[in-house]
């Protein structure tokens, strides 16, 4: 029955401004009877907006560009050692089992410590600035700064990591569904070549060293190479040892058949007189074997470094730069340096071999230990849009529309039943004047100045 008499006393009709003012005690008592008899009454009006609403919402909702998400998930090597593993072991079991404290010390041990670094890689700036130029997002975001299309990349880069199993999960968002794949794909290929070039592991200060070592190893060998090369042109030494030997038993052949030569010729002076041809043409052979020998023999002066003695040229003393091989005489002479050059080459080629298969193990050894992000999921081209929700937001939308109206309709309805010397009236009608003097003083002053 209250109902009833309360839904007596609304003034159905649009209300006019002089429409008379009524008592605040007359005014019936808000409730959803009469609130929705109000809006029943303007219900017109209430679906006029709502078309109109969807039909802005829904321009609205198309006009907005549609964003495509793709999405990698790594995991990032543990790089602790297993010292550090066992000490995180231990600190669990002291605790009693408690999975919580257990954690927490394992975290604090450095048990998942990569993947925090790992994800504060991908948010630096290195990986930021190489993105931009690598796929020119400035132009791409129509940014003038690179420090917006930073920005504007951060805030379209989703960046989680997942504190128990440590898996990264990278998410881009473009309007582009291409370009939001290779973004993603960038993202990896930048954090394993950051990861590169910032690896200070011992391995690899271990390849460094021995990398420089190996080329100046390598320098020293081909001087040493050279200089050995330099001194058995000059001096005709092929195999000291060798030809040490071969000499000494071409002088003692030499030397048997001048003494049987000699032999010859003095029985043939004893038969023939000296004025006979066949002991000139003896006397002619042992002078040749005498002069052979003396070549071979050579002379005991000290050699210079161009190959000659010290007492007088090559061609004068046998020593013979342009001989098939040294004298006899000076061939101790020339062992000793031989020698030094030869073990010099030998000692340079031991440690160039040596420091090759170091450098080959220390390469591996500094492969295994630089740490190489794993992909899970390898980014793709999403296929469907994940904003904006057309439908969703359309309906959204009208209904906010529909309740602002709504809200107005209702507003309006218990505003003009207002007593006028009610002071919120009273306030309301102060500050409406001042606006409105307020906005007069614009125009004026926008006058003038014009």
């Amino acid at each position: 029955m209250r109902m009833a008499a309360e839904r007596e006393q609304i003034v159905l009709e649009p209300e006019l401004e002089d429409a008379p003012a009524i008592r605040i005690d007359e005014i019936p008592a808000p409730n959803w009877v009469t609130n929705v008899a109000v809006l029943w009454d303007r219900r017109l009006t209430l679906i006029r907006v709502a078309a109109i609403a969807l039909g802005l919402s829904l321009i609205i909702a198309f006009a907005i560009p549609k964003r495509y998400e793709s999405t990698a998930r790594i995991m990032p090597p543990e790089n602790s050692s297993s010292g550090t593993a066992m000490l995180a072991a231990l600190a669990g079991r002291s605790l009693g089992g408690l999975d919580g404290l257990g954690t927490l010390a394992a975290s604090f041990l450095g048990a998942h410590g990569s993947s925090a670094l790992f994800v504060d890689l991908l948010r630096s700036g290195t990986v930021t600035g190489d993105l931009i130029d690598r796929f020119d997002l400035q132009k791409a975001y129509r940014k003038r700064y690179r420090v917006d299309t930073a920005k504007y990349l951060s805030r379209h880069t989703s960046i989680a990591d997942d504190k128990k199993s440590g898996v990264i999960t990278l998410t881009v968002t473009d309007t582009d569904p291409r370009r939001a794949r290779d973004l993603a794909q960038g993202y990896l290929d930048e954090l394993n070549m950051l990861v590169n070039r910032t690896s200070t592991s011992s391995a690899h200060r271990e390849r460094m060293f021995i990398e420089r070592r190996l080329d100046a190893v390598k320098n020293d060998l081909e001087n040493a190479q050279q200089a050995f090369s330099n001194f058995s042109s000059t001096h005709s030494t092929v195999d000291i040892h060798e030809q040490t030997r071969a000499m000494v038993d071409a002088g003692a052949k030499i030397e048997g058949e001048l003494v049987a030569t000699q032999g010859e010729l003095d029985s043939l002076r004893q038969i023939y007189g000296d004025s006979n041809i066949r002991v000139r043409s003896a006397g002619a052979r042992i002078a040749d074997l005498k002069r052979v020998l003396a070549k071979m023999s050579g002379t005991s002066a000290q050699l210079s470094p161009s190959g000659e003695t010290v007492e007088g040229s090559a061609s004068a003393t046998g020593t013979a730069t342009d001989e098939l091989y040294p004298p006899l005489r000076q061939l101790p002479r020339l062992a000793v340096p031989y020698a030094d050059l030869y073990r010099t080459v030998k000692v340079q080629e031991t440690v160039f071999e040596l420091l090759t298969q170091q450098y080959e193990i220390a390469r591996i050894q500094e492969a295994k230990d630089i740490p190489v992000v794993s992909v899970i999921d390898s980014p793709g081209i999403p296929e469907k849009k994940c904003f904006p929700p057309r439908l969703l937001l359309a309906m959204l939308l009208t209904l906010l529309a529909m309740g602002v109206t709504a809200g107005g309709m209702l507003f309006e309805f218990r505003w003009v039943r207002v007593d006028p010397s009610d002071p919120r009236r009273q306030l309301a009608a102060e500050i409406l004047n001042d606006l409105r003097a307020g906005l007069r003083r614009i125009a004026r002053l926008s006058k003038v100045s014009q």
